[in-house]
């Protein structure tokens, strides 16, 4: 019995660590053991990728704010101020005429251009404005001792005086074009003909003929382009001028004497630029009917034809003394424009200069007679 019992324990103690060492061993080859059941996800809790348009937000960056230029979503417009001044526009090139160059001057003359003029002689403060107003200060190498305008105009060589150049002075020198004025055809244009010199003769009878002759000097030194744009912007402003007053009636138009000297009364007929200047600013030019060109009248004749405005000018200081004297002369006590005191001073720079300056004496000539219309010198814009 003892025996059976010792033999079962046996058995027993065998078979336990046989259990032991088996379930210690790893598994055989080709054989994969399972993953615990604790480490397996179920479905649910895998978490798919986001939509592509979508980032993970630690990878989202904010987008950075838009330049101070960008940020405001309406336009805004630059204040006038800051726009280019039109003599910033780089003009168009201009194209030099060909030489020889046969042109027609005031006179009537057909004057022939050899080439390309460098050296020029102007024989009136005209005509050296005109040449200045084109860009062509640096090709003049003479002026008159009244040529004051621009002021690069001063420091040129003065070769003459209102009509007497000094001959040997212009030739030596060496202008290859003169420009000279009505005045000079009778002697000084011989005389410079003579010389074998070229000389163009310039002699405005109207502001269409200024005009005219800055068209003229642009073809000549190859500015046509230039004298082109100067030429619309005065045309521009004499016919503001002009719109306002070419239907004025007989009688909206004052009678107006011009007075150039005193002593006796020096004044222009018709055929002068000064009549088309009163004119066009809405007056009648009391001795336009009488006479062309200018021409010393009476006193009598002036009291007579009783003028509603009287002008004033005169070349420097001699204005002052012009004025005074007709102001106070007590033979014109009883004319209108003394009456009323419509008696006035002008800039004679301005109004007995036939350059581009006369379109602004035109218009400080239409503010004086109907300042009604274009207001006053003082308040006119």
């Amino acid at each position: 019995m003892k025996q059976r019992a010792l033999i079962f324990l046996t058995v027993l103690a065998i078979a336990g660590l046989i259990l032991s060492v088996a379930c210690a061993a790893p598994a055989p080859p080709g054989k994969v053991a399972p993953a615990p059941p604790a480490e397996e996800k179920t479905k649910d809790e895998v978490k798919p990728p986001p939509p592509p348009e979508e980032k993970p937000a630690e990878q989202v960056k904010p987008s950075p704010p838009p330049p101070p230029e960008e940020k405001p979503t309406k336009k805004v417009e630059p204040p006038p101020s800051e726009e280019k001044p039109s003599e910033e526009i780089k003009p168009e090139p201009e194209e030099l005429p060909s030489f020889p160059l046969t042109v027609v001057d005031d006179l009537d003359r057909k004057v022939e251009i050899k080439e390309l003029p460098q050296r020029i002689i102007s024989l009136a403060p005209s005509t050296t404005e005109i040449l200045f107003a084109l860009g062509l200060g640096d090709k003049v190498v003479g002026v008159t001792q009244y040529c004051d305008y621009p002021e690069a105009a001063k420091s040129k060589p003065r070769v003459a005086g209102y009509s007497t150049p000094a001959l040997e002075k212009v030739v030596s020198l060496e202008p290859d074009l003169i420009l000279a004025d009505a005045i000079h055809e009778k002697t000084v244009l011989p005389a410079l003909e003579k010389q074998g010199l070229t000389v163009i003769v310039m002699s405005a009878k109207s502001l269409n003929t200024v005009l005219q002759d800055i068209t003229l000097v642009g073809q000549i030194m190859g500015k046509s382009k230039a004298a082109a744009r100067l030429v619309d912007g005065l045309s521009d402003r004499i016919e503001a001028v002009t719109a306002k007053t070419r239907n004025l009636t007989p009688e909206e138009r004052p009678k107006v004497l011009h007075v150039i000297w005193h002593d006796p009364i020096w004044t222009m007929g018709s055929e002068t630029f000064i009549d088309d200047l009163i004119q066009k600013a809405g007056g009648v030019n009391i001795f336009a009917d009488e006479f062309k060109k200018s021409r010393v009248v009476s006193m009598e004749a002036v009291v007579d034809r009783n003028p509603q405005v009287i002008l004033v000018s005169g070349m420097g200081t001699t204005q002052n003394l012009i004025y005074n004297s007709i102001k106070s002369d007590p033979r014109l006590d009883g004319v209108e424009a003394i009456v009323k005191e419509r008696i006035y001073q002008l800039d004679g720079d301005l109004v007995e200069r036939s350059g581009p300056r006369i379109v602004e004496g035109l218009e400080q000539v239409a503010k004086l007679i109907h300042p009604e219309i274009f207001g006053t010198l003082e308040t006119a814009s």
